[in-house]
C-alpha cells in the first residue's frame, strides 16, 4: 500500500499531465494556423481548470465536478488568497469550457480571442506549477 503522501502526489501528477495535454493541444492548434479556434478555446479552459483542480487536489481540498473556473478559485481562496485574486481573470475562459461545444451559444471566436484564452491558460499553469514547486 502507497503512503499517502505518494498517492496525493501521483494523483496531483495525473491532474497535471492531463492539464499539460490541453495545454498542448490549444498552442499546437493555435501554432498550425488553422481555422478551429473554438477547439483552441475548449482546451485552453480544460488547461487552466485541471492546473486549478491539480491545485486543489495538492491542497487536499475537495471539489466537485464542476468547470466553473470562479468556484474553483474560490475553493483555492481558502489556502491561496493571493493567487486566487491573481487569477481572478480566469473567469474570462467560462464559456468556453461547455458553451463552445453547442452551436449558437456563444458568439464566433476570433484569432485575437483564441490567443487571449491561450495567454490565460499560460498564467494560470505557470501560477500553478510556481505554487507547486514552492
Amino acid at each position: 500500500m502507497k503512503p499517502p503522501e505518494e498517492v496525493k502526489r501521483d494523483l496531483v501528477q495525473r491532474w497535471l499531465a492531463r492539464a499539460e495535454e490541453d495545454f498542448g493541444v490549444a498552442e499546437h492548434i493555435l501554432d498550425a494556423d488553422v481555422p478551429y479556434l473554438f477547439s483552441v478555446a475548449f482546451h485552453a479552459q480544460q488547461a487552466a481548470e485541471k492546473f486549478l483542480k491539480a491545485f486543489l487536489v495538492h491542497h487536499q481540498i475537495e471539489f466537485p465536478k464542476i468547470h466553473d473556473l470562479g468556484k474553483i478559485l474560490d475553493l483555492a481562496n481558502s489556502v491561496a488568497p493571493d493567487m486566487a485574486k491573481l487569477l481572478a481573470d480566469v473567469t474570462s475562459l467560462n464559456p468556453y469550457g461547455v458553451d463552445v461545444r453547442y452551436p449558437g451559444d456563444i458568439p464566433e471566436i476570433t484569432v485575437a480571442d483564441a490567443r487571449a484564452a491561450v495567454t490565460m491558460a499560460t498564467k494560470v499553469r505557470n501560477t500553478v506549477l510556481g505554487s507547486l514547486k514552492g
